[in-house]
């Protein structure tokens, strides 16, 4: 089935999130590939960050409802924090209320997907949002991870979710620096891709290739602004 041009606005409204996440891997997988090639010709302490570009997260690649719930087969883990809203949702009437906020999802949160299923935002009602249901204490929550029209789906859980436990994906990182990124802090020498995963994605300030670059992070409210020299944090400051 042929996607609108309405269709496909309203999903870049609804997923933009998503999306940036989708192009914040591929400019670090650019930048990778690009120092990759200098690998000889640095010390040898680059070896465990040059280990992240060989990790390869499982991807589900979810084409309708069913597919999508293998996401409740495992725990999933939030790939960029601070970025999704979720809202309350009854289980009994299987209805996600979108017009109280609950929260967004947290850097590298824990989840057991429940359920996925379909809802409609008061926002587009001619577009049903894929829905991925779940409980923080004791309560019942849903997130926006796609959307349907007709019997047309896209659905962009493996750019939200991880379904493996990134400590173990990125066990090469030292023990400071996971310390740390639990507990959604930054310190001088972590990259850009251990700082996403402690306060979310940064908006660049100025000019500077990745690794080489200022950025401005919301943090969840407490924004900070971070420098990155060779890809390692080198100055951290207080945003406004």
């Amino acid at each position: 089935m042929a996607i609108d041009p309405e269709f496909q606005k309203k999903l870049q409204v609804f997923l933009v999130a998503a999306l940036v996440l989708a192009g914040g891997r591929a400019a670090y997988i650019v930048y990778e590939r690009h120092e990759a090639m200098k690998e000889d010709a640095k010390p040898r302490q680059e070896t465990a960050l040059k280990a992240d570009y060989y990790v390869t997260p499982k991807r589900l690649h979810p084409y309708d409802l069913k597919s999508a719930r293998q996401l409740t087969a495992q725990p999933v883990w939030v790939k960029v924090g601070y970025q999704l809203t979720y809202y309350p949702y009854d289980r009994a009437r299987r209805t996600a209320d979108f017009g109280h906020e609950a929260g967004m999802l947290l850097p590298l949160q824990k989840l057991a997907i429940q359920d996925v299923v379909t809802g409609v935002s008061p926002l587009a009602p001619e577009i049903k949002q894929v829905l991925a249901c779940f409980s923080v204490e004791g309560k019942s929550y849903a997130v926006p991870i796609g959307a349907e029209k007709g019997s047309d789906f896209r659905i962009y859980s493996d750019d939200i979710f991880f379904i493996e436990d990134p400590h173990e994906l990125y066990k090469h990182w030292p023990a400071d620096v996971w310390q740390k990124i639990d507990a959604h802090e930054v310190q001088a020498g972590m990259s850009e891709l251990q700082t996403i995963f402690a306060i979310g994605i940064g908006i660049p300030q100025g000019s500077g290739d990745y690794g080489s670059r200022t950025l401005h992070y919301a943090n969840g409210g407490k924004p900070l602004v971070i420098t990155f020299r060779n890809d390692k944090a080198v100055e951290i400051k207080a945003g406004s």
